[in-house]
């Protein structure tokens, strides 16, 4: 049986947005880049919104939930990229160093692959199109 407090952790969360920005003067999407340790930018803050929702969270999850996810993946990339940069070229992150690193994780490696693979694919339809697009003038 829902009590009241779970009808209160139930809202869409409108309430609480139209509260900060009657309290700041930010609207939503002003709140959502500047909130969270120290006022730092949030880059990915509505991509890991979506994502976080398309893997069953709630549509608005917790703003800290998506500051601490968005610190462990900034974390991630800052990390990948300093061990690439000592792997390859020296001041220079290039893809193979990025394989490299992750040749021993199967799903990563294979994840990778698959995204220059299509990489790849769309560079090739894109130029197809253009072509098309370009004889047809």
């Amino acid at each position: 049986m829902a009590t009241a407090d779970d009808s209160f952790d139930q809202n869409d969360g409108d309430d609480f947005f139209q509260y900060e920005e009657e309290e700041t003067g930010e609207t939503q999407s002003e709140a959502t880049i500047s909130s969270g340790t120290g006022g730092r930018k949030r880059l990915f803050s509505k991509e890991l919104r979506c994502m976080m929702y398309g893997f069953g969270d709630d549509q608005n999850p917790y703003t800290e939930s998506v500051d601490l996810l968005e610190d462990l993946v900034i974390e991630f990339i800052t990390q990948m990229t300093q061990r690439a940069m000592e792997v390859g070229r020296s001041g220079r992150v290039q893809v193979e160093d990025v394989m490299y690193l992750v040749r021993k994780d199967k799903r990563k490696y294979a994840r990778v692959h698959d995204l220059l693979n299509m990489n790849e694919e769309l560079k090739k339809a894109r130029k197809a199109f253009d072509e098309v697009k370009y004889a047809g003038v």
